[in-house]
């Protein structure tokens, strides 16, 4: 038999019909809905007099314009109040199960899918926004899909696809301490593009990710999209297993030891081919800060602004507009550029592994003066959680605001927003022109760089902090997962 990918074993288990040449109809697993991308679809079905095929593998959650602030008042912005409002009316009518903003489970979709126990190995999971490709980190073959394609899954539980290729992404050898999954991914994107994986799903291999916590695999997954690829996988291992036991949407008892069975067997078969390799050294890679307006603007915080001369000359034009947008000039160091804002949010990096590492470079500290900090976890659970082990205490008494989950000020919503000119450390996936509001500047990075800017008021180098005498050093193995964290 033909040694076959991670991918190929995912895939070939969920081909419901095949036209040879052309696309394949594929089964779906899991279809995860939210309050932006589904209105339309679900008007769709009631124009065509369809119902939903399998309510009960369709799951919702308000989170893309859900405030973050004080839940009992009224929803100000009027059209995020009718998307909340037209999901709720849908998911009734449709016999859809909803987390409403007063459910517990209720928070960031890529957030709850997992640490529920609704995304498992070997599945396809769907959803109506970008970073579904997140659930790749547990062996699942999960990608974004557009509102008719919404429709579509709703009503048949299929959907049209054409087979992509596959890269492996190895990264070998062990963090350095301060050096998180972000920084991995970051750096991958600078070596390949915004475009290098396009048609492309992402397997990602080697020691450094076996390393990873759960939580680090699924950053790594999550920004497979930044990188131009249809999706990230990571091979189901014991790490993944230990996360999803007991986990509410699990299988338990019996169905427990046959899934565990069939999970074993998704790894890609010896001698299995992939189209494009790229190896990366996990020991050289240091803390990222992106200095542009896409990720793949991107460097070591340690470097400068690139020089014109650095860059392509057909990449010129963008990295001029990027720098007069960013108002910013070629060399300039990285450490020391002000900020007025800091955000620890969004479906990449606000699990509760990510307020730790936040935390540890917070606690004992105080943030700058005049930079506003906020703290959005990323679902009711890792709220609960992160409370019951004080690091909203911690962040309080620094000066942070400790808000509710929602995307938030990943993609600017509500009063989660940027001023004209304000300039934000991030822990999300995007530093597109306007993204966390109109004329704001992003810089992403990963939670702890983003705590030590919060301190500082400045791009720092977070190693520095942790080395502080009587600062908690973290160390490699808190970012490497290797103590593990059975949280959320």
């Amino acid at each position: 038999m033909t040694p076959r990918t991670l991918l190929d074993k995912v895939w070939d288990a969920h081909v419901v019909s095949r036209v040879p040449g052309g696309p394949d109809l594929l089964y779906v697993d899991l279809h995860l809905v939210h309050e932006v991308t589904s209105p339309q679809a679900f008007e769709g079905l009631r124009l065509a007099g369809r119902r939903v095929r399998r309510p009960d593998l369709t799951v919702a959650t308000i989170d893309h314009n859900v405030p973050t602030g004080d839940r009992s008042l009224p929803i100000a912005d009027q059209i995020s109040a009718r998307q909340i409002n037209a999901l709720r009316r849908n998911a009734r009518e449709f016999g859809i199960e909803l987390f409403d903003l007063a459910s517990p489970e209720q928070g960031i979709v890529h957030v709850i899918g997992p640490e529920l126990g609704l995304t498992q190995p070997g599945m396809t999971v769907v959803c109506g926004d970008s970073h579904t490709s997140t659930h790749g980190a547990f062996g699942a073959l999960a990608f974004g899909i557009g509102t008719s394609e919404v429709e579509h899954v709703l009503a048949t539980q299929c959907i049209v696809q054409v087979r992509p290729k596959v890269m492996e992404a190895r990264f070998t050898g062990r963090l350095q301490p301060g050096v998180s999954a972000k920084d991995l991914i970051l750096t991958l994107i600078r070596r390949i593009g915004t475009a290098g994986a396009t048609g492309h799903v992402i397997e990602y291999t080697g020691s450094a990710m076996q390393a990873l916590s759960m939580e680090g695999r699924m950053t790594i997954c999550n920004m497979s999209i930044e990188a131009g690829a249809r999706a990230g996988m990571i091979a189901p291992d014991e790490k993944t297993f230990a996360y999803l036991s007991n986990r509410p949407r699990a299988p338990g008892g019996a169905q427990w030891d046959e899934a565990i069975a069939e999970w074993r067997s998704l790894v890609s078969d010896p001698g299995a081919s992939y189209d494009q390799r790229i190896v990366i050294d996990a020991a050289d890679v240091l803390p990222q800060v992106t200095w542009g307006t896409s990720p793949a603007m991107v460097a070591d915080i340690t470097s400068s602004v690139p020089e014109a001369d650095a860059i392509p000359e057909a990449d010129r034009p963008a990295f001029t507009r990027a720098l007069e947008y960013m108002d910013l000039q070629p060399g300039t160091k990285l450490e020391g550029i002000s900020i007025d804002r800091v955000f620890l949010g969004s479906c990449t990096n606000a699990r509760l592994e990510d307020l730790r590492q936040a935390a540890e470079v917070v606690r004992g500290r105080r943030v700058a003066s005049g930079v506003r900090a906020m703290v959005v976890p990323g679902s009711q659970g890792v709220k609960h959680a992160a409370e019951q082990e004080g690091l909203d205490q911690i962040f309080s008494a620094a000066g942070f605001e400790w808000r509710n989950p929602g995307c938030s000020m990943c993609l600017g919503m509500n009063e989660d927003v940027l001023g004209p000119g304000e300039r934000c450390a991030s822990t999300s996936n995007r530093n597109f022109e306007g993204r966390q509001g109109r004329d704001g500047r992003t810089h992403l990075m990963n939670p702890a760089m983003a705590a030590a800017a919060a301190i500082t008021g400045c791009l720092t180098d977070v190693r520095e902090l942790l080395h502080e005498p009587g600062s908690v050093d973290v160390g490699a193995g808190l970012y490497a997962g290797s103590g593990g964290t059975r949280g959320l």
